[in-house]
């Protein structure tokens, strides 16, 4: 492909053969952007992709390195429409459902897949906890890749054989200073819920919402599948009154009543344009029924049917991490999750509750390098909410583990019942030492993570389902 048929612009003779953010990954015939960053710049090694064989740059400035040069107002909006156009623009013949939200997205992207390969559509995956193209599992980095490698394995799905692909949209692709999903045809766009996170990215809740809101508003976008529980579901549900609701308490397309909670998962009642059907689903807790409905929403607007989809949720398997019981035969529960905001810990404490016929314990922490100020809300949750609250490491990366947790300790008024020390296997340790029978011990902030991050980018492996297994294990030999 020619480098005016990428961009648009440039010479018409300058053949490409792939394309490079990431000057490492350049090889003769490479076409490079420049892409300016927020702790480096691209342009700054574009002389190392010119003598790795760069055929061309984009660029936002002029550089002369002797190789064509397109200078643009936006790199990555440019390549973004380049990756798409390089890779035959996949997600216009795969079915795309994406899934945003601070909460909820790996549960409900997860439970999409289990829906449409249910149907007979087979459905690749694209999260944080995996990846899954042409029915093979494959690792991730980050919850949204950038452009170029979400628009190859877009183009791998299609030659595997998937029809569609669940993902989950991280705020982060869609703000206009990423755009990692800019090009993407979402056939159905999926809203979880939005809460306080990631202001150390965002200015603000608003500036959040607005670069959740991108993925709606977008012209590529079809169906669109809204929590209006949410406050900013109910915003987008008015500036998009085609959308399709989902809610319990509230009146919506698909809404959920007769809600029953237990350890081995939830029963309600779907109430759904297509008549009532009784659901079981192997997920507990109030948030799981809305993650449900929202899946099976985007799933029967993909075009599955009612009876399948009633079904093939209650044969949903458990997603790592996400409130996923550790059974070693103790007369208690043990629920490791990945709830590492204040409004997913305390959706998941409530959930806790619900299960509990004797105490809640609550391990969490918070980590380093993010959103400081959702720690003091945490700490007043867990102190809430649950009736012993041990306050731990999470991923303290660059950050003093300590500090942290004088941070956390900050929002709790009432010490009684809490306790602290930064060695979370301790405090895993500790929590089941507390529990007696009918309490419920839960795990909060890693979910599904397979290390502990630190200062100097190390990291330690850390599994929580590990952890607390082993004990468990130790607990019942001392016993």
């Amino acid at each position: 492909m020619t480098l005016r048929e990428l961009l648009g612009q440039g010479p018409a003779d300058v053949h490409v053969t792939g394309l490079a953010f990431d000057n490492r990954d350049v090889e003769p015939g490479t076409l490079f952007f420049c892409v300016p960053g927020f702790t480096r710049d691209g342009h700054d090694f574009a002389q190392d992709a010119v003598e790795r064989g760069a055929a061309a740059l984009v660029v936002r400035r002029p550089l002369g390195l002797g190789v064509p040069e397109v200078q643009v107002e936006d790199v990555r909006a440019a390549m973004a429409r380049a990756a798409a156009r390089c890779f035959g623009d996949p997600t216009g013949t795969l079915a795309v459902a994406g899934v945003t939200g601070t909460n909820g997205k790996t549960t409900t992207a997860f439970l999409i897949r289990e829906l449409l390969e249910a149907a007979g559509r087979r459905t690749g995956l694209l999260g944080t906890v995996k990846s899954v193209v042409g029915g093979r599992e494959q690792p991730t980095v980050r919850t949204t890749p950038e452009a170029i490698e979400l628009q190859r394995t877009f183009r791998a799905m299609l030659d595997a054989g998937d029809e569609a692909c669940a993902m989950e949209v991280s705020s982060h692709a869609l703000d206009p200073r990423m755009r990692r999903a800019d090009r993407i045809h979402f056939a159905v766009a999926v809203f979880t819920n939005l809460t306080q996170d990631h202001l150390d990215f965002h200015a603000d809740m608003e500036d959040y919402f607005q670069a959740k809101r991108r993925l709606f508003a977008s012209p590529l976008t079809g169906a669109r599948v809204l929590n209006v529980e949410d406050p900013y579901g109910r915003r987008l549900a008015e500036e998009f009154p085609d959308a399709i609701t989902v809610a319990i308490d509230r009146p919506a397309a698909y809404r959920a009543s007769d809600v029953r909670f237990g350890l081995a998962g939830s029963g309600f009642t779907a109430h759904t344009p297509d008549g009532p059907f009784a659901v079981q689903i192997p997920q507990p807790g109030r948030f799981n029924v809305l993650n449900a409905l929202s899946a099976w929403a985007a799933a029967r607007a993909l075009g599955a049917e009612p009876e399948v989809l009633s079904a093939a949720l209650a044969r949903a398997g458990r997603v790592p991490g996400r409130f996923e019981p550790v059974d070693e035969g103790q007369p208690f529960a043990v629920i490791v999750d990945y709830s590492h905001t204040p409004d997913s810990l305390e959706n998941a404490l409530r959930a806790a509750r619900e299960l509990a016929a004797g105490r809640v314990i609550a391990v969490f922490g918070a980590g380093g390098d993010r959103d400081r100020g959702k720690r003091p809300l945490m700490g007043e949750i867990a102190a809430r909410l649950a009736d012993v609250t041990l306050i731990t490491s999470d991923n303290p990366r660059s950050e003093d583990p300590e500090a942290i947790v004088a941070e956390i300790l900050a929002g709790v008024r009432d010490r009684g019942g809490v306790e602290t020390d930064v060695d979370r296997r301790a405090s895993i340790a500790r929590a089941v030492s507390l529990a007696e029978p009918g309490d419920v011990v839960l795990i909060a902030g890693k979910g599904h993570e397979q290390g502990q991050e630190f200062a100097g980018g190390r990291k330690e492996p850390f599994d929580d389902v590990a952890v607390a297994r082993e004990a468990l294990r130790a607990a019942r030999l001392e016993a």
